[in-house]
């Protein structure tokens, strides 16, 4: 069974053709009640005016209604392929300037999806690339260290010395595999931060202590000062993760006989944590860049690390409500300082 198609044009001549007969049959019915030709001559003028009129109308409302169809099918077919914004048309609130509005605020929402898409994007095909980077000397070193205890006859000092190589590697491989799941984790928020209102004390003395056999080693002095009465809403695993990382950092990049100062203190609605060092200073156009995953300066790939370090301990603070400043001056040290707001 053939389906009448509706468009505009059947639509005026469907109601033009109902407006000429019920004109025509006007005429005859007045006709026939007065038998009088000048009655009938008034209707014939009368409805040759409304005629006249009702076709203007009708061509007007076809000329609107075939101007807004052409118009919605490019601005829909623009806004498919992300050419162009739709133009917003500054007219009084009728039905087509409603649609228009809505077709904006569409276009808003689909151009921000495809932002954010590209964005993700990007960030993934970034993070392959340094995990790819990251995982490829360890494997290098690895292949080399195994296809030497294969290939060549070695005395056993020097095989052990080869195998401490390989574990050593593998540490490397192990570090980053759990740096990575952590951040994965808190990023996609599989972990949530439990936050409780306690002391930072015992939270900064769990990272001091991961921190203090290799300070040790390289006869660095450490000082603290902080209250034990200083208490502040936070979680207290990954804020002591957040500052171990920092602390780390200072042990590493500190000279032998060098000084790590921690001061802890009310900061008006924050806790301030400052970490102070005197190593080599960070160069003020690497700041912003210091808290990228796995960014590294080139003059320091002699020390061990991967970071992310840093990277970390600032998607833990900043899920916190809190943030990082730095401050650092080449060849004189580092501050870091970690605010923690009392309440969030």
């Amino acid at each position: 069974m053939n389906k009448i198609k509706l468009t505009i044009n059947r639509v005026c001549f469907f109601f033009y053709s109902m407006l000429l007969v019920g004109i025509f049959a006007i005429v005859i019915i007045t006709y026939k009640i007065t038998n009088n030709i000048l009655p009938v001559l008034c209707c014939i003028l009368f409805a040759i005016f409304i005629s006249f009129n009702m076709l203007l109308f009708i061509m007007l409302i076809r000329h609107k209604l075939t101007t807004f169809s052409d118009i919605l099918c490019k601005t829909l077919d623009n806004m498919l392929s992300g050419d162009m914004e739709p133009p917003t048309i500054v007219e009084e609130e009728n039905l087509f300037y409603k649609i228009n509005y809505r077709l904006v605020q569409l276009y808003k929402i689909m151009r921000e999806n495809r932002l954010a898409v590209i964005k993700e994007r990007s960030e993934l095909q970034e993070l392959i690339s340094d995990i790819s980077h990251q995982v490829k000397m360890p494997i290098a070193n690895l292949k080399m260290i195994n296809s030497t205890l294969i290939d060549q006859k070695l005395p056993a000092d020097k095989q052990k010395e080869f195998l401490l190589a390989s574990i050593n590697q593998l540490d490397k491989l192990d570090f980053l595999m759990q740096a990575m799941i952590k951040t994965s984790r808190l990023e996609t928020g599989i972990i949530s931060l439990n936050k409780k209102v306690q002391p930072i004390y015992d939270t900064l003395a769990s990272a001091l202590g991961g921190i203090l056999m290799n300070a040790e080693k390289k006869q660095i002095n450490v000082e603290v000062s902080c209250p034990e009465h200083l208490i502040v809403s936070h979680d207290k695993k990954w804020t002591s993760e957040a500052l171990f990382n920092i602390l780390d950092n200072a042990v590493k990049y500190t000279p032998i006989k060098g000084n790590i100062l921690v001061n802890v203190e009310s900061w008006g609605l924050y806790l301030k944590i400052s970490i102070s060092d005197t190593g080599k200073g960070i160069p003020e156009e690497h700041h912003g860049t210091i808290f990228k995953r796995f960014y590294r300066e080139d003059d320091v790939h002699d020390i061990d690390g991967i970071g992310i370090g840093l990277f970390l301990a600032r998607e833990i603070v900043t899920l916190q409500g809190g943030y990082i400043e730095l401050t650092s001056k080449e060849n004189i040290g580092s501050c870091f300082m970690i605010y923690l707001p009392y309440t969030m």
